[in-house]
């Protein structure tokens, strides 16, 4: 076979994959498929792979101010012990029940 269709059906011949999954998850992906969730059991797992795979890849840029704030703070001295902290807590919490 030669041509585009040789090429795709080496691709979906390449790209095959067999997997043993326990038996609850295998029931779970059929529910999925049979709900109308996803059109195939491969779909599922494709659509939780990129999942996993989103996760790793997780930016946590929006959190660099806020580390660089926490960091400039302790330089500057401005902590307090974590039993100062929950002791400032209690007295805000006992306040607000008293209100």
């Amino acid at each position: 076979m030669t041509g585009p269709l040789a090429k795709e059906a080496l691709l979906a011949y390449t790209n095959a994959m067999n997997i043993s999954l326990p038996s609850e998850q295998q029931k779970w992906l059929e529910a999925e498929v049979a709900a109308g969730r996803f059109d195939s059991i491969g779909d599922a797992l494709a659509a939780a792979v990129a999942e996993l795979m989103s996760a790793d890849r997780t930016d946590l840029a929006w959190a660099k101010p806020y580390v660089e704030q926490a960091r400039a703070s302790v330089a500057r001295g401005d902590v307090i012990s974590g039993e100062e902290f929950f002791k400032r807590l209690e007295t805000r919490l006992d306040k607000l029940r008293s209100s």
